[in-house]
């Protein structure tokens, strides 16, 4: 719409396309809730006052009129849905915008990866502002499927693919200077950069912030988000499917910080956006908590609007998107109607509308290649003790446990009855041969296996299991798939989920990936899992960059020390 168009409207010369009458606007610049009526005029809010006439006009009748939420930052892979079906999950709970980070398909498909994200969200009911992925790969302690360096991003960033700089993973990098990484955040000096850096203080920290880090994710205590908060960062409130913060966290918002505290859920799976939610969850935990509703919309709304630099969103003031829900009480925040861009997207809990199909380019299909003649899961006895990663529930983070090595027949084997468990991650994107193997607890597995090819980052195929027989069914089972996850018990498969959009996505509707989703979930409990989500927890022990023991193609890697490590201690 032109803007002398939207100007006629605002003062009343011309009527509006859509008048909702009689509302309670939640005002987050006053904090108030203001009585009152709200023009739209195409895609933006022209108007908010009496006196308005309309070429349609809904009478709310007191109904609260809220921002649209804003998921400040989120993989979309980790729903395992492309990006039109997972509009379909959030946008009835009135997520408008969701800020993303392509950088799990850019580790299998590089920039192929990034701009098929792209596309595919265009003329979605769910705004979608794509970041840079800034670590492909997320190490060197890995082998990824492609590699981006600065020149790449700066490409995206010309084209118009990209708003600003994802979650700089490698935060010892940045720490040290490392020129590649300086590199990109200089092609977005004065745009937003995305920080993750789990644990980081002290000095370390100032010069992580120095190097232009703007905000951080990763925070598991108050007191890391205090200092983080000290220095200037932003702190992302993050309640994912397998890192959950969120409670942990909310004692740290009061009247001085909450407007430098945003939402975000990072990875979330179909169940849970389905049953649960997503920002919105959120925003409902934070005020039965006790947060102040206006304060927690901020959160969701307002702030990272803020953050990011999307001024256009954020709020319901003239000029800004109209993007927006209408619900009967904040506390619940069920949204009754859904406005994106002034049209209505979803109408009591549904989406209007089904996703279009889409033709999947090849670029981002048939990228499971593995060498099985070099895959051998068999780990002959080197030494007394083990180093072993240890579990913690509801979070990324590990332990580095040292335990006895079990013996049998002169190779170390998986002791489930100690819920001890064997992992191996195998290269998959250019079928090399490379293979780690280690060990892990707290997955809980009494039998079988669980493999698949969502392992964060590089996305390499990962299996775990209390025997190598139904490892490597389940393997098998997951390559032949073209990717995918699966459970075995021996030869047997007992559930299976394709995901042939570069291992990590299907282009199948939300609901039915999510039934197939629950049937291996549920297959991992009946193998003896506690976990909410074994296949989630899994896919995290591939993740290099979080401390404090991983496992990668390479080997196992302690993540404080920043290097490789023997599978044996003396």
């Amino acid at each position: 719409m032109k803007t002398t168009d939207l100007l006629a409207v605002a003062r009343g010369d011309r009527a509006a396309d859509l008048l909702l009458r009689g509302g309670r606007i939640v005002n987050l610049f006053s904090g108030q809730v203001e009585i009152a009526d709200l023009a739209v005029a195409g895609d933006r809010i022209a108007g908010i006052g009496g006196g308005y006439r309309a070429h349609a006009v809904i009478d709310l009748e007191g109904s609260y009129i809220v921002p649209g939420l804003i998921d400040a930052h989120v993989h979309i892979e980790s729903s395992l849905c492309i990006p039109a079906q997972f509009a379909q999950a959030v946008v009835p709970r009135g997520v408008t915008t969701a800020v993303i980070d392509p950088h799990e398909i850019a580790n299998v498909a590089g920039l192929a990866g990034v701009r098929f994200m792209a596309e595919n969200s265009v003329g979605l009911p769910l705004g979608v502002v794509v970041m840079a992925s800034s670590c492909v790969p997320a190490t060197h302690m890995e082998t990824s499927g492609a590699v981006l360096e600065a020149a790449e991003l700066a490409q995206l960033l010309a084209d118009g693919t990209v708003h600003g700089l994802a979650e700089v993973m490698n935060f010892p990098g940045v720490v040290q200077g490392d020129p590649a990484l300086l590199a990109k955040l200089a092609v977005f000096a004065g745009r937003p950069c995305d920080g993750h850096a789990p644990g980081l203080a002290g000095r370390a920290l100032n010069a992580y912030v120095a190097a232009g880090i703007g905000s951080d994710h990763e925070c598991t205590t108050v007191e890391e988000a205090r200092e983080k908060l000290a220095r200037g960062l932003y702190i992302l409130i993050r309640e994912a499917t397998n890192a959950r913060n969120l409670h942990t966290l909310l004692p740290l918002v009061d009247s001085f910080n909450s407007r430098r505290i945003c939402f975000c859920t990072d990875d979330r799976v179909p169940g849970d956006l389905i049953d649960q939610g997503s920002v919105d969850y959120m925003v409902r935990e934070a005020i039965r908590f006790g947060v102040d509703p206006i304060t927690a919309l901020r959160m969701a709304t307002l702030n990272p609007a803020e953050w990011l630099g999307l001024h256009d969103r954020g709020a319901i003031a003239p000029g800004r998107r109209a993007d927006f829900f209408v619900c009967d009480h904040l506390e619940q925040l069920q949204p009754r109607l859904v406005f994106r861009g002034g049209e209505q997207v979803a109408r009591d809990g549904e989406p209007l509308g089904r996703a279009a199909s889409i033709a999947v380019p090849a670029a981002v299909t048939g990228t499971v290649q593995i060498d099985w003649a070099a895959v051998d899961l068999r780990v002959p006895a080197g030494g007394p003790f083990l180093r072993v990663i240890g579990v913690l529930p509801d979070q990324l983070v590990t332990e580095q446990r040292i335990l006895p090595a079990p013996l049998y027949e002169g190779a170390v084997v998986a002791d489930p009855g100690c819920d001890l468990l064997k992992l191996a991650v195998i290269e998959r994107h250019r079928a090399s041969g490379a293979l780690g193997v280690g060990f892990i607890q707290g997955i809980g597995l009494r039998r079988g296996a669980l493999a698949g090819t969502v392992a964060h980052d590089h996305h390499n195929l990962i299996v775990v299991g209390a025997d190598d027989r139904s490892m490597l069914a389940a393997a098998r089972a997951v390559a032949e798939m073209g990717g995918g996850l699966a459970a075995a018990e021996g030869d047997e498969i007992l559930a299976r989920l394709p995901l042939p959009v570069a291992g990590l996505m299907s282009d199948r509707p939300v609901g039915e990936v999510r039934r197939g989703y629950a049937a291996v979930v549920g297959a991992a409990r009946a193998l003896g899992s506690p976990l909410h989500d074994p296949l989630m927890a899994m896919s995290f022990m591939a993740l290099e960059v979080i401390p404090t023991l991983k496992l990668t193609d390479q080997g196992l890697v302690d993540v404080e020390r920043f290097e490789l490590v023997p599978l044996f201690v003396a």
